[in-house]
């Protein structure tokens, strides 16, 4: 009878190696199925999930998604006939939005330079419904010195009436706290140095004395930026912004929509980015109007810092208006 131990002993070799090979596979494919968790943890963390049913009031739609080029160019190719046409608008009281276009009362003797050029600089907070209103009419202004290559949709915090608005920056909406420092502006008249107070979207309105900003600059030109907002001492609250040689201590404007709120949910809050953005460019409500003649305050404050020479001071609605505020 042939001796089969070498042969039981063989296959007993092939089922070990089998077996080993089989475990080695279990090992291989569990480690690449650990690392997809961990991948799809470690985004999750960088990416809260948006809600699957979001609602006006509490949403978080395309937030921290820049403009498309057709949303961009609303805002960098703005007609200047709708600054000089809502500058007229506001000079002969037909808004229905409170524009604040009184003489400014806080004014400095210097403007603050950087690289020779005058600055635009402002401090807020991703949370604040005043700043996300404002930062359309900020926005626009801006536009007529230079253009953004980028902007942000955004949104104030569920606590503060979700409004959509401009993020300037990617801001972070779900750190504890942060500053948004920096953008994406150029101009060959004036720069901007924009700095958002960053704290969770969910919650309600958040921000930081300016101290605060001073520490957290993250270059020297912020620090000084930050610096010099506070030693004015002025500081109420936000939107805190100058331009060219003034303080304003507060938004231009109060719009936030075509009625004027009569319950605690304000027009606005019921808007999209979409409609927001299709109501400047039609420029044909009330929206519309003031949002532009809240710009238009903004563009008045800073032209005599530029010696009226870009094309927009030289709009007769903004020369009214400059005569009209004293500046």
């Amino acid at each position: 009878m042939p001796d089969r131990k070498p042969k039981s002993k063989a296959r007993h070799i092939n089922q070990s190696v089998a077996e080993l090979s089989r475990q080695k596979n279990y090992y291989k494919w569990s480690s690449i199925v650990l690392l997809i968790i961990v991948i799809i943890l470690a985004f999750s963390i960088a990416n809260p999930l948006k809600p699957a049913n979001e609602h006006f009031g509490s949403r978080l739609t395309n937030i921290d998604v820049p403009f498309s080029p057709q949303y961009l160019s609303i805002i960098n190719n703005a007609p200047n006939s709708y600054f000089n046409t809502a500058a007229l608008k506001l000079l002969n009281g037909s808004l229905t939005d409170e524009i604040i276009d009184t003489p400014p009362t806080l004014k400095s003797n210097n403007t603050f330079v950087v690289n020779g050029k005058p600055s635009v600089i402002y401090i807020g907070a991703i949370s604040c419904v005043f700043c996300g209103e404002n930062r359309w009419a900020m926005a626009l202004a801006l536009s007529r010195f230079g253009n953004f290559s980028k902007l942000y949709e955004g949104y104030s915090s569920f606590g503060d009436h979700d409004v959509p608005t401009i993020y300037w920056n990617n801001d972070n909406y779900t750190i504890p706290e942060g500053v948004g420092f920096g953008n994406y502006y150029s101009s060959k008249y004036v720069n901007f140095i924009s700095a958002d107070y960053e704290s969770p979207i969910v919650d309600g309105f958040e921000v930081q004395p300016l101290s605060y900003f001073v520490s957290q600059a993250p270059n020297a030109t912020y620090k000084s930026a930050m610096s010099f907002m506070n030693s004015t001492n002025d500081f109420q609250g936000t939107p805190f912004t100058f331009w060219g040689k003034v303080l304003v201590p507060g938004a231009t404007g109060i719009v936030f929509g075509n009625t004027t709120p009569d319950t605690s949910t304000l027009p606005l809050t019921n808007e999209t980015h979409a409609q927001v953005l299709s109501q400047l460019k039609n420029f044909n409500d009330q929206f519309a109007w003031g949002e532009y003649a809240a710009a238009d305050v903004y563009v008045a404050y800073l032209c005599p810092s530029l010696n009226n020479t870009p094309p927009v001071c030289q709009l007769q609605g903004i020369k009214d208006l400059e005569s009209a505020m004293g500046v």
